[in-house]
């Protein structure tokens, strides 16, 4: 089967870099990526390729080469999957937040929306390809949509779950590890899978490209990634214990990740891990068992995720041990919004978390990131307030506690506390012998990401680490 045009319904951090790859690559190949939000897609379009939504090194100089020639961002839905042969969803699957399964499983309205949206609009047979990390057996539910809402064509549904880490991903999608396609064991289901094996085989070695069942497919994104989540976990356990004994966890960390058999990926100890896959990704996997009736292995799992939690408030710990408890006189400066470096994400940042315990405890805070808008930052503050139930009034006089600095020497003057949230590079090269002169004291440096040297500190300010 014969692959001309493609079109992607989600224009976010997996359908924009995934679609520009495949469009660099793939030169005879049109493609579309779609959204409803018309912000994001004017932003996709914009003159100024700085302006792109998603920060991926790498990403721009694609944009530049390929957006207009073969690679095209739209709102117009119905005309992309008319003119598809083959439909990548990557819409988000967001935890859901009310209803059976609150809290754990993943909310599917977005996908179950965009399969009908497919079914309304196709005018042949199509290839429905999953790209968002989705529960086992939702090909299941997502075939049983389309046959319902269009019975004049034939659908196949391929899961093709995305690996990528953010900061890394263009350099993911170029030299990826494997690449995973799973679909039904039929004729139908193998002539799908080998026509989306056919579009990576123009750069990844074949030998990397995985089939599986559908079920395979979708199990493993999720398995993947709650044992990316478990060495985190693991290894920030243990860095509260380094802090009981005495012990060095960084090197803990070099020894143990010095095993061939274990390695040293995933063993950095932080202030925890983030972004919009490993949490939701966990809760998934748990939820996913106790509906299975397996509650050990839902325990097992939920455990890396209430470590990752721990993490979080035993890093705010350190700071209010410092203070007796109350903060209400502090103004800390956070460093670091996004989950990890060389990202523009924030979801599920460890620094909102943070935020929302230091500003309960009355201090006002001093937010820099190299990345992040203001905007956003405000919005991921302000998203939490309202969980709290706390009205306007309230929510406002929390909010006139925080500022959001673009540059970072005016971020960290007239503060009490630093605390290194994010592993930017730029974070290691600060000159802190300004930043001395405009602290207040106790001049106190909290690190939660392990990059600030104390050879480059004076005795005057003093580090701790998670």
């Amino acid at each position: 089967m014969k692959i001309s045009n493609i079109c992607c319904i989600g224009a976010g951090y997996v359908g924009g870099p995934t679609m520009a790859v495949i469009a660099l690559k793939c030169p005879k190949i049109n493609v579309m990526v779609v959204d409803k939000n018309e912000d994001k897609i004017k932003a996709w379009n914009s003159d100024d390729y700085n302006e792109i939504p998603v920060f991926e090194p790498g990403l721009k100089e694609i944009i530049q080469e390929v957006r207009g020639k073969n690679l095209f961002f739209s709102t117009d839905i119905k005309l992309a999957v008319e003119q598809s042969e083959m439909i990548f969803l990557a819409v988000n699957t967001p935890t859901k937040t009310e209803g059976q399964g609150m809290g754990m499983a993943a909310d599917l309205t977005n996908v179950e929306n965009s399969a009908r949206e497919i079914a309304k609009f196709a005018n042949n047979n199509k290839i429905v390809v999953e790209k968002s990390t989705l529960p086992v057996r939702t090909a299941e539910k997502l075939k049983e949509i389309l046959e319902l809402s269009n019975n004049n064509y034939r659908f196949q549904v391929l899961s093709n779950p995305e690996f990528l880490a953010e900061g890394t991903a263009i350099k993911d999608l170029f030299n990826s590890d494997r690449v995973l396609i799973g679909g039904d064991d039929t004729p139908e289901g193998e002539k799908a899978i080998d026509a989306l094996v056919d579009i990576y085989k123009k750069w990844i070695p074949e030998h990397k490209i995985l089939k599986s069942n559908v079920w395979s497919a979708e199990l493993s994104k999720l398995a993947s990634n709650a044992m990316l989540a478990q060495r985190i976990s693991s290894i920030n356990s243990l860095s509260a214990v380094c802090k009981k004994t005495g012990a060095n966890i960084l090197e803990v960390s070099e020894a143990v990740g010095a095993d061939s058999r274990i390695g040293g990926k995933f063993l950095q100890p932080s202030v925890g891990f983030g972004g919009s896959c490993f949490q939701k990704d966990i809760l998934n996997l748990v939820y996913l068992s106790i509906t299975n009736g397996l509650p050990e292995v839902a325990e097992y799992w939920h455990q890396v995720v209430k470590i990752n939690n721990y993490q979080r408030k035993r890093f705010v710990n350190l700071i209010l041990e410092k203070f007796e408890n109350d903060l209400s006189n502090i103004t800390i400066s956070l460093l670091g919004w996004s989950y990890k470096k060389e990202t523009n994400d924030s979801r599920e940042s460890a620094s909102i978390y943070i935020s929302e315990m230091l500003l309960a405890k009355g201090s006002s805070l001093n937010i820099y990131d190299p990345k992040v808008p203001a905007a956003k930052i405000k919005v991921d503050i302000e998203n939490r307030l309202i969980l709290q139930d706390l009205n306007s009034k309230d929510r406002s006089q929390i909010l006139s506690r925080v500022k959001i600095f673009n540059d970072i020497y005016e971020c960290c003057s007239n503060v009490s506390v630093i605390a290194v949230l994010t592993e930017w590079l730029e974070f290691k090269n600060l000159d802190w012998q300004i930043i001395e002169k405009q602290m207040k004291d106790p001049y106190l440096i909290v690190d939660g990401r392990f990059i600030i040297s104390k050879n480059k500190l004076s005795n005057k300010l003093k580090l701790i680490s998670i």
